[in-house]
């Protein structure tokens, strides 16, 4: 089972979480002028990578809130968590503790 670290509630099992899919995809400003293939593409249309990739989760067992996870597709390794309002923490594998700054 997938272990996840709310960023407020600390590790929780993967049952907790509902996944929102794949992060940062921006929506289109004016759905209106969009083609039915347009509005399609935004909506289903998704990376789907191998390796890293960074996804929306939210605590849905718990404090209800949404963050991002970066995690490797192959691994399942979570590489680090973002809130909306906080940067990418990454974990520090010496202590467990989360560490703010970017990963690469």
């Amino acid at each position: 089972m997938l272990m996840i670290e709310c960023p407020w509630c600390g590790p929780r099992a993967e049952t907790e979480f509902s996944c929102g899919g794949e992060a940062d995809i921006a929506r289109p400003l004016d759905t209106e002028k969009l083609t039915d293939k347009e509005w399609g593409d935004y909506l289903f249309m998704r990376k789907n990578p191998r390796g890293v990739h960074r996804e929306q989760w939210m605590h849905t067992q718990g404090c209800r809130r949404w963050f991002k996870a970066q995690r490797d597709t192959v691994s399942y390794e979570i590489q680090g968590y973002e809130t909306f309002d906080r940067p990418l923490l990454k974990m520090d594998s010496n202590d467990g503790k989360a560490q703010e700054g970017k990963t690469q």
